[in-house]
């Protein structure tokens, strides 16, 4: 194998000892595992509990067979997923490590995989006792929805991705000062998403930006299955299409933050 192709040669060594170092970052810490669990927790149950009785006073919930609940789980799915992204990334910048990490061998695209990879570890710390906590206080077996279950998931992690890469890469140019756009960013299209309603709800003009966005033809297609009993496929389709855009929009702007982080000497400082 040339030099060259040697440069270009995505490293399953560096990307592993990369979830490595964050794995033990999270394993080392009982507050870090304990939050992962409680926040997941604490919103099954307390939206499980308003479904419960919104579900004795209201017709429709009592026919919707758990779309607040299960509508509840995906949101944090999409949410903890770009989180778990993104906190392993700020992992870095708060250890003032990044510039190091740029200066070794690791690509780019080897760092994003790994922080994938810590996403999704993350994810099912949180996400897995919350299904379970579903299933025992509410009888909402998440997983009964089968097949469907796993393009609603795709779709959600790859949204989240895109998101989480597009953050750091303005994390990573603008320093610490801009680290609340990783909290906030999600929650600013939550009202879009449409997440505990459906988007005819919304005003005419704003739906044309909700079918924009990825995660609202999940959770339409999560009520069309739990309500209607309907798996619409073309939804998953549109998601994505749309996800793979994003996707791919959301990498190059990385490595031209990246590259400007570097012009401009940020790398190395990454303060406030």
């Amino acid at each position: 194998m040339s030099e060259a192709a040697i440069r270009h040669t995505i490293s399953l060594h560096r990307i592993n000892a990369m979830v490595l170092r964050y794995w033990y970052l999270l394993v080392s810490s009982w507050p870090r595992m304990l939050e992962l669990i409680y926040w997941p927790a604490l919103q099954i149950i307390t939206w499980g509990f308003l479904q419960n009785y919104i579900a004795q006073t209201s017709g429709f919930f009592a026919r919707a067979g758990g779309s607040l609940i299960g509508a509840v789980i995906l949101w944090d799915i999409l949410f903890r997923g770009q989180l778990g992204f993104s906190i392993s990334f700020l992992e870095e910048m708060w250890a003032r490590n990044l510039g190091n990490l740029m200066m070794s061998p690791l690509k780019p695209i080897e760092f994003l995989i790994s922080l994938m990879i810590m996403s999704l570890i993350r994810l099912a710390i949180g996400v897995i006792p919350m299904t379970l906590l579903a299933l025992y206080f509410f009888d909402f077996n998440f997983y009964g929805i089968g097949l469907p279950l796993i393009a609603f998931f795709c779709n959600l992690i790859f949204t989240s991705w895109s998101i989480g890469i597009f953050v750091s890469g303005l994390v990573l140019r603008n320093g610490l000062g801009a680290e609340s756009i990783v909290w906030t960013l999600m929650f600013g299209l939550m009202p879009l998403a449409c997440i505990y309603y459906p988007v005819s709800v919304l005003p005419h003009w704003l739906q044309y930006l909700a079918w924009a966005l990825p995660p609202t033809y999940v959770f339409e297609g999560m009520r069309a299955l739990l309500i209607d009993h309907e798996f619409r496929t073309e939804l998953m389709v549109d998601a994505l299409a749309i996800n793979a855009v994003l996707f791919i929009a959301s990498f190059a702007i990385f490595l031209a933050l990246l590259r400007s982080a570097k012009r401009h000497g940020s790398l190395l400082g990454g303060g406030e």
